[in-house]
């Protein structure tokens, strides 16, 4: 522990002397108020701190005191539905303590340490027996949609079995198991400390191989990503960033919910604060609280916590992955996570890189979605867990050449444009068709086939190859006009109407339409898909364009978003109404022609 005095107040940066036992990313506390910071730089006997907390009214002299102590998190039984600050201070302990504004200096621990949990312990456990970090010592019952798995740390060491763990009811304070490691007797509680900064460990990396289902449509269909795949959603301001976050947040088949609102602005969180409470989980019929974990960090909180905060999330959901379970992490968003690093790299002085975002921005992006993926975790039953990270990014103006959303697609393998003009045009979600892509479709394509429908990659490749040449065709007709086309053409854009107002446009308010199962989606387009096929062999046989524009199961195909998930049978009707209808067309030709 190292003790100094500052010499320099720069907003959230402080610089102290006589820091001489001071090391990179230590604790420090800042005055007589004891304010939270982190040392991010050394020179000799000065340390470069950024505090979590507001800095004015602090200057020269006053002393600062390291802790020895990284920057770490409470991880244990209680995370679940809490909400916290960007360094784990539980809100709603603080507004208890201080009310509705968060006092400087408050220290509160992220667990309930009072709290009494019933423990079932792992009944193969013998005492005497091997254990290793990341074996399973028994469960805690947290909410009614998730058991808390309680595990051998990876702060100790692997050993000896001394004290099994008994079934009772503890705090997360009380010991429930000893290991001897080598003549080491340690004590096992149900929590742990972790610094957030360094990954935890796991015990090899799988290749992705099952979607996260979303419900949205454009995403599963055409932009899908796996469990433990990455994504990034940029797009201007008022594209829907939030919003998509949202729909994630509330449909996608995770296990665990982690939401990181990392310096956005306070409505917006308000919003999810009020809202997810309220909302039904559609697996369990459970409200969706009882497996997420809210982090508020908003734009008017300290800049400098926003950092902080990413790091807090992830580091909670790496833990939930090591129990087994499918975990989602949703920063919203890394710009302003970015920001806060351009503006502590402006006050250390450091040569600016692009836009003035420091030069190591592309390696602490890199870095922060390294650590998603589909790991076989610590322990000797060999449990998998997934952790997928999607983040949202703001470029001025929507400006894709930022250099955030650059550095972002270097290291992502999913990528959801929003566009502005699909916004203004009331067509959510925004996300561009002929812009993003997605790198999973060949890792999924096993499951896809086994578990939906053979026949989902011939669909999806059919429906891309309409949208792309409708896109060449309507800049044919703003320079010619529509009449010019061919029948076949007409056709086309029909076709690419229905699949834009009638699949890809989804209402995150309608209850029928805001979540569709994978089933349903492939028989939503499909129905699209062989419309347009019955129409194109039906102008073979020179049936007239206006009968095949008016045919009566268009207006059955616009309301198929409304058909109930457990009433699949109605599109086997409608595949049948397309065929006769388009089969009439043709007897009603030949008749006129008689």
């Amino acid at each position: 522990m190292g003790a100094g005095r500052i010499i320099k107040v720069s907003g959230p940066l402080i610089v102290a002397e006589g820091m001489t036992e001071a090391r990179m990313f230590e604790v420090a506390r800042v005055s007589e108020k004891e304010l939270i910071g982190e040392i991010i730089e050394l020179h000799g006997d000065q340390a470069y701190i950024q505090v979590y907390e507001d800095t004015s009214g602090l200057g020269p002299g006053e002393k600062v005191v390291g802790t020895g102590q990284s920057l770490s998190i409470e991880l244990g039984p209680g995370l679940l539905e809490s909400i916290y600050d960007g360094i784990q201070r539980p809100l709603d302990g603080i507004y208890r303590r201080a009310g509705s504004y968060i006092t400087r200096g408050i220290n509160m621990p992220g667990l309930d340490h009072a709290r009494k949990f019933e423990f079932k312990p792992n009944g193969e456990l013998k005492e005497g027996q091997q254990v290793e970090p990341g074996d399973l010592l028994g469960q805690v019952r947290e909410t009614e949609l998730i058991d808390h798995r309680i595990m051998v740390p990876p702060t100790l060491k692997a050993g000896r079995l001394v004290k099994k763990p008994v079934a009772g009811t503890y705090t997360i304070d009380d010991v429930i198991a000893r290991i001897d490691a080598g003549g080491e007797v340690q004590d096992v509680r149900m929590h742990h400390r972790w610094p957030v900064r360094t990954p935890r460990p796991t015990a090899r990396k799988l290749v992705p191989e099952v979607p996260l289902v979303t419900g949205q449509r454009v995403i599963d269909l055409f932009f899908p990503i796996a469990k433990g795949g990455t994504a990034t959603v940029p797009g201007p301001f008022g594209a829907g960033k939030t919003v998509v976050q949202h729909q994630l947040a509330k449909w996608a088949d995770a296990n665990i919910i982690v939401y990181v609102g990392c310096g956005e602005r306070g409505n917006e969180m308000t919003d999810v604060l009020q809202e997810f409470p309220e909302l039904i989980d559609p697996a369990t019929n459970r409200p969706l609280m009882e497996r997420t974990v809210l982090i508020a960090n908003t734009s008017n909180m300290p800049v400098a916590a926003r950092e902080a905060s990413v790091y807090t999330g992830i580091t909670i959901a790496e833990y939930f992955r090591d129990m087994g379970y499918d975990v989602a992490v949703l920063a919203d968003s890394t710009s302003r996570w970015a920001e806060a690093m351009r503006e502590m790299s402006g006050r250390l002085e450091e040569m600016p890189g692009e836009e003035g975002y420091p030069a190591y921005l592309p390696s602490r992006i890199a870095d922060f979605y390294e650590r998603a993926g589909r790991t076989i975790c610590q322990g000797s039953d060999g449990r998998i867990g997934t952790l997928s990270v999607i983040g949202a990014v703001s470029p001025p103006g929507g400006d894709l050449s930022d250099p955030v959303v650059q550095a972002t697609l270097k290291v992502v393998k999913v990528f959801w444009a929003l566009e502005d003009q699909l916004a203004f045009e009331r067509h959510f979600p925004a996300i561009g068709w002929l812009t993003s892509y997605s790198l999973y479709h060949d890792n999924i394509s096993a499951y896809i086939r086994n578990e939906v429908d053979e026949r989902w990659a011939g669909v999806r490749v059919a429906a891309m190859g309409l949208l792309q040449k409708e896109a060449e065709l309507k800049e044919l007709v703003r320079l010619v006009g529509l009449d010019s086309l061919s029948d076949n053409d007409r056709i086309i854009l029909e076709t690419t109407k229905h699949i834009r107002e009638d699949f890809l446009h989804q209402s995150a308010f309608d209850p029928d339409d805001a979540y569709t199962r994978q089933v349903k989606q492939f028989r939503m387009i499909q129905a699209i898909v062989e419309l347009h096929r019955a129409c194109e062999k039906a102008i073979e046989r020179n049936i007239p364009l206006k009968k095949l524009l008016d045919l009566p199961v268009r207006e059955k195909i616009a309301r198929m978003r409304h058909v109930k998930e457990d009433d699949m049978a109605v599109f086997d009707g409608l595949l049948e109404e397309i065929r006769i209808q388009t089969a009439e067309g043709a007897v009603e030709t030949g008749k006129a022609e008689a």
